[in-house]
């Protein structure tokens, strides 16, 4: 790259700060400024020999940087991805792209007119391991897909509950969490088109579920089940098995199974199942390792979005693609509450 790009962050919680660290930190953009009104984040802009504005629109005003890293809270993607659309700034908005199907059509709808082109920050799509998955389903080598297992199984620490909205309805672990697995199931295994799920709060009695179970059918044919949890000990979810991030103790297990007529992969352990000779639960099975090569998806993420910002390469996760995502999640919910078969294309369509 000939020139560093200047990337801003809006938004300098624990998330931003990780942005603000990596692109420190990396040879190919430079910290632009920061947008925050809070006195903490002065403070540490300050620390970092940076601007710290308290309106995002008179950080691009002003500095006009070649990319904004939108990690605000939720309620404030949709308006600051829209202000970047108006000015021309591309964007990297951390998931959810905004809080409804419907706000992210209007996300959407301004992509499409002004041409400026915003990723989303679903980052396990960056993931080595997630996209080795993706490519073993993709090129046939487990077969017709028939059954997909997730599983979503920690235990949540009490204090965690400390904080009021997480003991109230869309607190808890389907809209919070599960977005994280549904999103990684649509790449690796195609859209969803149908869901039905139930849920229990009966573990702690809240007002928000602390456990679920959904049924998925896919558009290939395929079925899924989805088990969560966040009042479980159990090693089976992504933070724990994946190794992603160091704040998590990782155990060597898998969180999905993603099984076909040729051959079963886990991950993210990454262990491929199939029949060396004549297939038939008769015959031995044989069990090799897929190995990708290791690398931190949040540093791949920069990457890509500098190359977006330069038009080398499109957004891998176009606003669009991240819509799907949330209407699968609002999906999700509508069956829970209602007991019917919802459909997420439906929620799109409602949108559109």
């Amino acid at each position: 790259m000939s020139a560093r790009m200047r990337i801003a962050v809006a938004g300098a919680g624990l998330i931003g700060r990780r942005h603000i660290e990596l692109i420190e930190a990396s040879p190919d953009c430079e910290l632009a400024g920061i947008a925050d009104p809070s006195p903490a984040a002065r403070d540490y802009a300050q620390a970092h020999n940076v601007a710290c504005y308290a309106d995002h629109r008179a950080l691009l005003a002003q500095e006009k940087p070649d990319g904004l890293i939108i990690a605000s809270p939720n309620t404030l993607h949709l308006p600051m991805a829209l202000d970047c659309a108006e000015a021309g700034v591309p964007a990297l908005i951390e998931k959810p792209v905004t809080e409804t199907v419907a706000t992210a059509q209007r996300l959407c709808d301004a992509v499409k007119r002004t041409g400026v082109p915003m990723l989303v920050g679903h980052h396990r799509r960056h993931n080595p391991a997630i996209k080795a998955a993706r490519q073993t389903v993709t090129s046939g080598k487990l077969g017709q897909l028939t059954a997909v297992v997730g599983l979503w199984l920690l235990k949540k620490p009490d204090d965690y509950f400390e904080v009021a909205w997480r003991r109230e309805q869309g607190g808890g672990p389907l809209l919070i969490n599960l977005i994280h697995d549904i999103d990684n199931l649509r790449f690796i295994c195609g859209e969803i088109n149908e869901v039905q799920a139930l849920t229990s709060n009966k573990a702690r009695a809240f007002a928000v579920e602390d456990t679920a179970a959904l049924l998925l059918r896919f558009a290939n044919g395929a079925l899924g089940t989805v088990t969560v949890s966040d009042a479980t000990p159990a090693p089976w979810s992504w933070e724990l098995a994946s190794g992603e991030s160091t704040a998590y103790p990782k155990q060597d297990q898998p969180c999905y199974i993603l099984s076909g007529t040729e051959g079963s992969l886990s991950v993210p352990n990454m262990e491929l199942w199939s029949y060396a000779r004549e297939p038939g639960w008769y015959a031995p099975l044989s069990r090799e390792t897929v190995a990708p090569p290791a690398f931190d998806p949040l540093v791949e993420q920069l990457r890509h979005f500098c190359a977006v910002i330069s038009g080398r390469e499109p957004p891998l996760i176009p606003a669009e693609d991240a819509m799907g995502t949330l209407a699968v999640v609002e999906a999700v919910s509508e069956a829970a509450r209602t007991g019917q078969k919802v459909s997420p294309g439906r929620i799109m369509e409602q949108a559109a």
